[in-house]
């Protein structure tokens, strides 16, 4: 069985930066498929936000390009979400999945975290 425990988040004004972390308790052999997604407020949908798939390559959605940077710490068993220039429109809710597809189904899912982003 896995946890995914996650923190950082909270509001920001547009612009600013704010950091994810998730840590895995439990045993996880390995940190493919593992990174973040988010749901906008009205949405079902879990959208794919940046998550390892295997080893070291990484899967990006476009509007995170050139502003999101995922990477993980393999001793604390963490996987980090570095966001800059945040904007409004990122405003939702982040969770942090293990195992899942890239539509956002399956896995190990994290409680999930808040973003605020006012303008």
């Amino acid at each position: 069985q896995v946890q995914l425990v996650e923190s950082g988040g909270g509001s920001a004004q547009a612009g600013t930066s704010l950091r994810l972390s998730c840590q895995a308790v439990g045993i996880i052999p390995n940190f493919d498929r593992m990174g973040w997604f988010r749901q906008s407020a009205g949405k079902q949908q879990r959208d794919l936000v940046a998550r390892f798939t295997t080893g070291e390559d990484i899967d990006v959605a476009d509007f995170a390009k050139g502003r999101f940077i995922i990477s993980k710490d393999i001793g604390a068993h963490t996987v980090h979400l570095q966001m800059d220039n945040l904007q409004p429109e990122d405003t939702g809710r982040y969770y942090c999945n293990k195992g899942g597809a890239r539509r956002g189904v399956g896995g190990y899912w994290g409680e999930g975290i808040q973003v605020t982003v006012s303008a």
